[in-house]
């Protein structure tokens, strides 16, 4: 098999950030989840122990909760994360979006993606396959750069239209929404819609009852044209057609493509991260009791 096109990023590259973050600290954390029967401890490599880690600010007891539940979902939301492949399926759905890495950080330091749709025919919109795309392509990213001081999420409402807010699934908000303050395995930063449609409200009405306030606090919307999302990131970091200096959007969409497309290796290593509830301490976990109110939050947003 030929390698991916995607290379890790060498622990020892990883450890030079000014993490605090210890070979020793990963190795306990490594002899805790020896112990766990349920998780898939062969597969669950160091990076993923120290973007753990890092991102419950290197609270042993957060980490271990979070590093339950991040395998937990991938495993429980099959609509997200069951047996990704880059496929021509896959491809297929990703040509629809653009979903691109920035090259220049925010103002923050933290990294920024940025989502628009490329295919504006509501038809082909299918929302748990986008979401599905931006994290395959959130994991290559930490696979390749590991951790990030943050994480800034920007979406771009441009061409956006009512028939796409009507193909939004409760479900698959949910879930990605739970994932996303309480799994990911990242510090989110910030969120941000950018050129916000006269419908704006109608989006919100569908978000807004799985946000919890520290989401909500960094959520930003900017209208049609204006330059606010500058004073958070560097209006050049966009791509051309965006107002920014960057790629313009069919390089920057070929170039991620090619990415997510060279690397499935990484991809099936990946699938074989999931939890095999039958033999959880304890009782099995289901999706009743993720959204059935028995979890508490583990992870804290971070608000600066």
């Amino acid at each position: 098999m030929t390698a991916d096109v995607v290379q890790p990023l060498p622990l020892e590259e990883e450890y030079k950030k000014k993490t605090r973050i210890t070979p020793e600290d990963i190795k306990k954390f490594r002899q805790w989840l020896e112990t766990q029967p349920h998780l898939p401890s062969d597969y669950i490599t160091d990076m993923d122990l120290i973007l753990t880690y890092h991102c419950c600010n290197r609270s042993s007891e957060v980490s271990k909760q979070v590093l339950d539940l991040n395998f937990t979902l991938r495993t429980l939301f099959t609509n997200l994360f069951k047996d990704r492949h880059p496929d021509d399926k896959m491809m297929k759905a990703f040509s629809y979006y653009l979903l691109l890495p920035l090259e220049t950080r925010a103002h923050d330091d933290s990294s920024v993606i940025y989502c628009r749709l490329l295919d504006y025919d509501a038809k082909n919109f299918v929302f748990h396959e986008a979401i599905r795309a931006v994290l395959m392509t959130v994991d290559i990213w930490q696979y390749e750069e590991g951790t990030w001081p943050g994480f800034v999420i920007l979406i771009d409402l441009d061409k956006v239209t009512l028939s796409h807010i009507t193909r939004l699934d409760v479900q698959t908000v949910q879930q990605f929404l739970y994932y996303l303050q309480e799994a990911m395995l990242v510090k989110l930063k910030g969120l941000h819609f950018l050129n916000a449609p006269s419908f704006m409200d109608r989006l919100m009405m569908i978000l807004r009852p799985f946000m919890k306030k520290e989401l909500l606090g960094m959520l930003s919307i900017h209208q049609v044209g204006s330059k606010t999302l500058d004073k958070f990131v560097p209006m050049e970091a966009l791509p051309k057609e965006a107002g920014g200096q960057y790629k313009d959007f069919h390089t920057a969409q070929a170039d991620i493509l090619a990415k997510i497309k060279g690397s499935p290796a990484f991809f099936a290593e990946e699938n074989k991260k999931r939890v095999k509830e039958a033999v959880r301490p304890g009782k099995p976990k289901t999706i009743t009791d993720i959204f059935g109110g028995v979890e508490g939050s583990f992870k804290k947003l971070e608000i600066d």
